[in-house]
């Protein structure tokens, strides 16, 4: 099997429903709310790359947040709390950088910024969706995931490590395999 890009997941699990409420808001065709939706998606596991490799709290969340995602989902009674956590830190982390994003999207191809915003919107939950699958098959064996790059080694709720596993883990869930 081969390994799918991030934006053919996303496109995947947005389904031909949202496409086309996507295509609608873009006032365009569908191939035009693929290109724009793979233009933004694109643009944002970059801005999460570069903000996972930098130091600092922007760079600690993001790497928190990763960890939180890769982590196995709660079971039991633990999930009357909601569950989700990590799609929680997450979300917020995608929403801090979907301004740029949209600034970026927008100059890059002409459509307004608030439209863009509004797409990222709609993103924002479907990245989360395919952020949790990327990383559930990183953690089974004979997965379409690199080999070696498991997060189960890890304990649950370990710090982010600064190389090695969580960087293996970025690029399995991002995509590019690069830190």
């Amino acid at each position: 099997m081969s390994e799918s890009s991030i934006q053919d997941d996303v496109l995947g699990e947005l389904g031909p429903d949202r496409l086309t409420e996507i295509a609608s808001l873009l006032g365009t065709d569908e191939n035009g709310a693929k290109e724009t939706v793979a233009t933004t998606v694109g643009a944002m596991t970059g801005g999460l790359q570069q903000q996972a490799a930098a130091g600092g709290d922007d760079g600690n969340e993001v790497r928190q947040a990763f960890a939180e995602v890769a982590e196995p989902p709660l079971q039991g009674v633990a999930t009357l709390g909601g569950g989700l956590l990590g799609g929680g830190l997450m979300a917020g982390v995608l929403a801090k950088v979907s301004k740029p994003v949209a600034a970026a999207v927008s100059k890059k191809t002409g459509i307004p910024a608030p439209t863009v915003a509004r797409v990222i919107e709609l993103l924002i939950p479907v990245l989360l969706a395919v952020f949790a699958k990327r990383a559930a098959d990183t953690g089974n064996p004979g997965s379409t995931g690199a080999p070696g790059s498991t997060a189960s080694g890890t304990a649950p709720g370990a710090a982010p490590a600064s190389g090695g596993g969580l960087g293996d883990l970025l690029g399995q869930i991002l995509g590019g395999g690069k830190k």
